[in-house]
């Protein structure tokens, strides 16, 4: 039996519009829309409107598109091949609707469907690959929503997979132009696509596909490939099944000459960590258990004594120090790469969250130009959880209802580049109390106000976290009056004195500081 077709549903395919000449009238937002979606297609888009948006001018100025200055001609449909209406006249879009169907040219009238030869989907693009979800017309809110449940799905480097993939078939193909091999170079392919994950897929160089292709070429299975720069086998990092039993091993030399594979090494496990702050109490479960399950810890220089407490493997700590931090971090991810090779369960523990400003996105992709993609668990950020520990709340109705996170130490040695001052806004500032002084008269340039309250949090949930407090202008004094224990970090806005005294005095303050911020 054959099934019956459903009914009420749209002819989807993937229209080729390169070099087609596509109109579109209207100079607005939805219109800005409409011609991205046809330069992603590389078509050649024209745009009718008398003003245009932000974003159809800039396409303008960069001869993306061309751009008459006028209202729609009926003349304008005479090279179009597709044609798009974004305009607020319902009466003028129903007329070009009708020229287009006198004229058999396909058009779309943004927002009256019954207009429409086609609609636009919601769509997910990723390199080569593109998703469409269409819900014809009934609920497109809701398309959406399907859309992004669709693409978190994909595995990681869906789009950059497809791509190898199409080197690797256009290498075969010249390799083995053979009509009469079509059937084999397939069946090739298909047992790559199926076997391999993704990810892996995703990674593959210049030199994997020239070694895939001498496979083809020497009618060596795909399942027993192994690649430069991968840690396991295919099959080690994805436990997807291949397509059918696997092939057996020859026993002697192969038509390259060449013997046996020898077994994959050992698949370790990588794991970026944050460490948060620095009470163990306040790493997550999750850093928790992955702790528990390290090997090897590879660890921060400013990891605290407390957390380290926690942690039953080997510790391995980076010595970073002023004006050799590039050589530490090197010898990090040498360890690294050399413990994962011996199939260990490493994890890089690494302060607060990795990913503000932590270095953390660096370290994911270093490992993953080695074939390795770590397992993220973030962590209670200083910027945040520091301040709050202390007494300082960063947001406070009719206070502060914005927060800006700086860095003092950037890549280059250069201060932060600060916006005007904003009455309330809370300004955080990171790695900066060996720059204090320098920090406070760049704030002094952005028109902070002298008497704005400014406080150094240091050592943020540690036993011996410390408050002081100030005002932009004593700050320097009072800081070089009591010291400063790192790390620590700089907190400047009218939430910093927001909660009372007392309560400050009983529960956050060292007694060193006691009366500074009232004083001050």
């Amino acid at each position: 039996t054959f099934r019956d077709p459903q009914g009420g549903g749209s002819l989807i395919v993937a229209w080729q519009a390169k070099a087609q000449p596509v109109l579109v009238v209207g100079g607005g937002a939805v219109a800005a829309g409409r011609v991205f979606n046809a330069l992603e297609a590389d078509a050649q888009v024209t745009v009718v409107a008398p003003e245009l948006c932000a974003e159809l001018s800039y396409r303008a100025q960069q001869q993306q598109i061309v751009w008459h200055a006028r209202k729609f001609q009926d003349g304008d449909l005479d090279a179009a091949s597709l044609v798009l209406t974004a305009i607020s006249d319902a009466r003028e879009s129903r007329r070009i609707a009708q020229l287009c169907r006198a004229r058999r040219v396909p058009v779309n009238a943004a927002d009256i469907n019954e207009l429409c030869d086609f609609w636009f989907m919601s769509t997910h693009r990723d390199h080569a690959v593109q998703v469409a979800v269409s819900t014809n017309s009934k609920a497109p809110r809701l398309a959406n929503r399907i859309r992004r449940l669709i693409a978190a799905a994909l595995p990681r480097g869906t789009g950059l997979a497809v791509e190898q993939i199409g080197r690797l078939r256009r290498r075969i193909r010249e390799a083995d132009p053979r009509p009469e091999n079509s059937r084999r170079r397939m069946a090739w392919l298909t047992q790559l696509c199926d076997y391999w994950p993704i990810e892996q897929l995703a990674r593959l160089d210049a030199d994997n596909i020239d070694s895939l292709l001498d496979a083809y070429v020497h009618e060596h299975d795909p399942q027993t490939v192994r690649i430069a720069g991968s840690i396991g086998s295919p099959a080690a990092s994805s436990g997807v099944p291949s397509p059918g039993p696997p092939s057996p091993e020859p026993s002697g030399p192969g038509p390259s000459g060449s013997g046996p594979s020898s077994p994959p090494p050992a698949a370790g496990r990588l794991v970026l960590v944050g460490a948060g702050v620095g009470d163990p109490e306040l790493l997550t479960v999750r850093a928790l258990r992955a702790l528990e399950a390290a090997d090897i810890v590879l660890a921060d220089k400013l990891i605290p004594e407390p957390v380290l407490g926690v942690v039953k493997c080997e510790v391995y700590t980076a010595r970073k120090f002023p004006g050799a931090a590039a050589e530490a971090q090197d010898d990090l991810y040498r360890r690294a790469l050399a413990e994962l090779a011996r199939g260990r369960t490493v994890v890089r523990l690494k302060q607060g969250d990795p990913f503000v400003y932590g270095r953390g996105g660096e370290e994911v992709l270093y490992f993953r130009r080695h074939g390795i993609e770590p397992e993220v668990v973030p962590g209670l950020s200083s910027a945040i959880s520091g301040p709050g520990l202390c007494g300082i709340p960063v947001t406070h109705r009719g206070v502060a209802d914005q927060v800006l996170v700086l860095s003092g130490a950037n890549r280059n040695g250069d201060l932060p580049s600060v916006p005007e001052f904003v009455p309330t806004r809370t300004l955080v500032i990171l790695m900066s109390v060996a720059r204090l002084e320098r920090i406070v008269e760049l704030l002094r340039a952005r028109q902070f106000p002298p008497t704005l309250p400014v406080a150094i949090v240091e050592r943020a949930g540690c036993p011996d976290q410390r408050t002081v407090r100030a005002s932009l202008a004593t700050i320097v004094d009072v800081v070089a009056r009591v010291g400063h224990n790192a790390p620590g970090l700089i907190v400047a806005g009218h939430a910093v004195n927001v909660l009372s005294d007392a309560a400050i005095q009983d529960r956050y303050l060292d007694p060193s500081t006691l009366g500074l911020h009232s004083a001050e």
